[in-house]
């Protein structure tokens, strides 16, 4: 029996519904959702990205803007930008978006935005929050992943997780977010990395398996327990001389062996890409939501 389908499509256009409707409020009071990424360069993945975010941020009724950047924009250059939009009142939310250039410091740059602004959930601050399980927001792909799953009714509370990858923007959070006392947390979880020893000693005893490392065809359909639901964050262009652009995208999971043997499996594209970008506009919406708040964090 094939895998059953996790559709992040349907499952973005329901989350994004109810933003729409979260919008509507702010607007009754006088509040329009703001929105900025910050691309520094041409990388031509980030720039379809960002371009994804706008057209589903204007669908969903926030104001969204990009600020283009040339490659070789100095620190002190990108650190005013900054400056400008913590203290632009318009703008609730606002991403710079990875990887930036060489020349620039990830690790100030984020540390530098307005923790109440912070739509991506990078900053410190936000970070510890959600490590103690009283989110102000929470990381766009980490939760995209959990939103699939509540979706599906797939149950976490007792299941067995393996996350291959422990990067600070999936593999990290998510395995904090999954092992918490929460509805869709009470997970027990195994984070596999470069060091890890034997992936499949541990993959194959995984009732769920997300997979975010980047290369393509890194998960085989020998190291899945039967039934097991798997999660691809991968996205990884591939040549391929019959497709219209010359390449296309797969994911981090042999599909095609992968499926006849999980019992539920995320496609690529169409399953957590659609999610993250969901999510960010959730966040987006909530930083809107917080300047209503005196706290700053919503109860």
């Amino acid at each position: 029996m094939e895998a059953i389908i996790i559709d992040g499509k349907i499952v973005a256009e329901q989350l994004n519904a109810r933003s729409a409707e979260r919008v509507k409020k702010l607007m009754q009071r006088g509040i329009v959702p703001g929105l900025t990424a910050v691309l520094v360069g041409d990388n031509p993945a980030s720039a379809s990205y960002v371009r994804s975010k706008k057209k589903a941020a204007a669908a969903i009724g926030i104001n969204s803007n990009v600020i283009e950047l040339p490659e070789n924009t100095a620190q002190g250059e990108l650190d005013d930008i900054i400056d400008t939009l913590n203290a632009d009142d318009r703008v609730h939310g606002y991403i710079v978006q990875l990887p930036l250039p060489s020349q620039l410091n990830v690790e100030k740059t984020i540390q530098r935005i307005l923790p109440a602004k912070d739509a991506d959930c990078f900053h410190p601050e936000n970070v510890g929050l959600m490590t103690l399980g009283r989110p102000r927001f929470l990381p766009a792909t980490p939760a995209g992943i959990i939103e699939l799953l509540r979706a599906y009714n797939i149950q976490t509370s007792g299941a067995e997780v393996v996350i291959l990858g422990r990067s600070d923007i999936v593999g990290r959070p998510l395995s904090i977010m999954l092992a918490q006392k929460a509805e869709m947390g009470n997970a027990t979880v195994t984070v596999c990395h470069t060091r890890t020893k034997d992936w499949t000693r541990h993959t194959k005893n995984a009732d769920i398996l997300v997979s975010a490392v980047g290369r393509a065809n890194t998960v085989t359909a020998d190291m899945v327990k039967p039934g097991a639901t798997v999660i691809d964050v991968g996205m990884n262009r591939i040549e391929d001389p019959t497709a219209k652009k010359g390449y296309r995208l797969v994911g981090d999971v042999d599909f095609a062996g992968v499926s006849q043997v999980a019992g539920a499996i995320t496609p690529v594209p169409g399953g957590v890409g659609l999610m993250t970008v969901a999510m960010l506009l959730a966040n987006t919406v909530t930083a809107a939501e917080l300047t209503l708040a005196p706290s700053g964090i919503l109860s």
